[in-house]
């Protein structure tokens, strides 16, 4: 059986390769084929948000660095749900409440920026471009940009065989790549010190024991949150999953059960992701 590669779709890879200032080099190669400009003084700032929302209470950011071009804040999204959305807006309109400083001066010329980049998302673009502005297409807040990638759509080039397309943005098709598609990039330093990281980190077992446990649990979350939206609960599923939904995350929890029961997972460890009982995971089993 082939061994999982675990790339940069996962933010814990992610944050373990960006947030190294001896990765600056591969974080601005991503971050200037999103934004297409030069990217310079990458810092790196505290991931943990001041806040009274209760729906980023106590939440943290993958990505939050200050550059000569402004604040850029980053969102890895493994699992995209609707909800995402209306969280990540959350955490980067608390980021720009907290540039404005009570007695100063407001700068309009401090650009405010956030970078999803999205797995799963139902979109044919490759990149959509989200600025405050009226109904006559004047901007109203100049400084505030969301850029939503769909990750997914530029791998496509790499299954296409677009050359071109592939040269062009390979900084950040890389991000989901395993070693052998990796090895069709050409190589310049920033690929192969890549290469090289990504390789390290599924070589730690550290690593692999942390992520693989949060992928389970997320897998369970999302599928939870999936089938409790179909049974017209999406209210819950905003609020935090709140009371009324408990048949939506039974069925979710059996529905996970089911496919890590087709992936070849043992018996007791389905039950300890999932919380079901060894004799619900058998009759599944057996269905």
């Amino acid at each position: 059986m082939k061994k999982k590669f675990y790339t940069c779709k996962y933010d814990k890879a992610f944050k373990e390769i960006m947030m190294k200032k001896e990765n600056f080099n591969i974080l601005k190669k991503v971050l200037e084929t999103i934004l297409n400009i030069e990217i310079t003084n990458i810092e790196l700032q505290p991931l943990n948000l001041n806040t009274n929302n209760i729906y980023v209470r106590g939440k943290e950011v993958d990505l939050l660095v200050t550059t000569k071009q402004g604040k850029i804040e980053i969102e890895v999204n493994t699992y995209y749900q609707d909800y995402v959305k209306v969280r990540n807006f959350c955490l980067i309109t608390n980021i720009y409440q907290n540039e404005i400083v009570v007695g100063e001066d407001y700068n309009e010329d401090k650009n405010i920026i956030q970078i999803n980049l999205n797995y799963g998302v139902k979109d044919n673009k490759y990149k959509r471009i989200y600025k405050v502005r009226d109904e006559e297409n004047k901007e109203y807040i100049r400084n505030l940009t969301i850029y939503e990638i769909n990750m997914e759509k530029y791998k496509e080039l790499l299954y296409n065989e677009d050359e071109e397309g592939i040269e062009k943005n390979k900084y950040l098709i890389m991000l989901d790549m395993d070693l052998e598609e990796l090895k069709k990039l050409k190589k310049d330093k920033v690929v192969l010190d890549y290469m090289e990281k990504i390789e390290r980190l599924n070589q730690n077992p550290m690593f692999i024991n942390w992520i693989t446990k949060e992928k389970d649990e997320e897998m369970i979350k999302n599928t939870q949150l999936r089938k409790a939206k179909e049974d017209g609960i999406s209210q819950g599923i905003s609020q935090g999953i709140t009371q009324g939904i408990h048949q939506g995350m039974d069925d979710g929890k059996k529905e996970v059960a089911k496919s890590m029961l087709e992936d070849g997972m043992d018996v007791e460890k389905i039950s300890k992701l999932t919380g079901l009982s060894i004799d619900m995971i058998l009759q599944i089993k057996n269905l």
